[in-house]
């Protein structure tokens, strides 16, 4: 059966390409169902206590902390169109400045929106003397889908998304490389309902078998091929 060489080296290309991503598909579910097991070991640790020495966000990220330090409720910063049971809101993100140098970023909670106006803040209490503030480290205070960076420009309070490497060059404080989800019980009118943190092992399973379905496909259609232009040879020759 005579192969035409490069119709077949493309075929080739396909389903080699359309298998190694399969597979990479695969490495990326077995990495996220590892971080799943870390993720529920973490939720049960003792919390790290967090001071003045910077921490690298690899090391940190989805593990329990507790700070202590003074809340600045003048550098406030309210996250817009984050819903709660259907219902808009703002997540509240302050620093908190810590015993032993330094601040941190804590995403106290969320707060309801004023249906009419959204420039008009709900009212939430920050208490002025010392906290202790529990929860867990993220690597941002949560991010929303965003169309450019208008909605998040500096110095405004209420903003989209909030990067926790440009607020520090905003404000000039030196801040860790995490933002502390709080989880511990304040009296401040702010609710702590958090979503549980999962890593979505499904969707890479998911994409792994179209790409493995999109191989089969691509080896099929090459044999199919293969096969008519053996045929038409043939005929030709009779």
């Amino acid at each position: 059966m005579k192969i035409s060489f490069w119709p077949a080296l493309l075929v080739l290309a396909v389903v080699v390409l359309t298998t190694r991503l399969g597979f990479w598909q695969l490495s990326r579910a077995h990495q996220r169902e590892a971080l799943n097991a870390h993720m529920l070991e973490y939720r049960y640790e003792t919390p790290i206590p967090i001071d003045g020495k910077r921490l690298p966000l690899a090391s940190i990220e989805y593990h329990r902390v507790v700070a202590r330090g003074r809340l600045m409720p003048e550098r406030v910063v309210l996250l817009d169109n984050r819903p709660y049971q259907d219902q808009p809101g703002f997540y509240v993100v302050m620093p908190l400045a810590l015993d032993g140098g330094g601040t941190v970023l804590v995403n106290r909670g969320w707060l309801p929106r004023n249906s009419e106006d959204r420039t008009q803040i709900g009212s939430f209490r920050t208490p002025a003397d010392e906290v202790e503030i529990v929860g867990v480290a993220r690597a941002n205070a949560s991010e929303a889908f965003e169309l450019g960076h208008g909605g998040s420009a500096p110095h405004t309070k209420i903003r989209q998304n909030l990067s926790i490497d440009e607020y520090a060059n905003e404000t000039g404080l030196p801040l860790q490389s995490f933002v502390i989800q709080q989880t511990s019980a304040l009296d401040d009118g702010l609710v702590r309902d958090w979503p549980v943190q999962t890593a979505d092992a499904q969707r890479n399973y998911g994409y792994m078998f179209q790409w493995w379905a999109m191989a089969i496909a691509a080896l099929g259609f090459g044999l199919y091929a293969a096969r008519r232009a053996a045929r038409s040879h043939s005929q030709d020759k009779e």
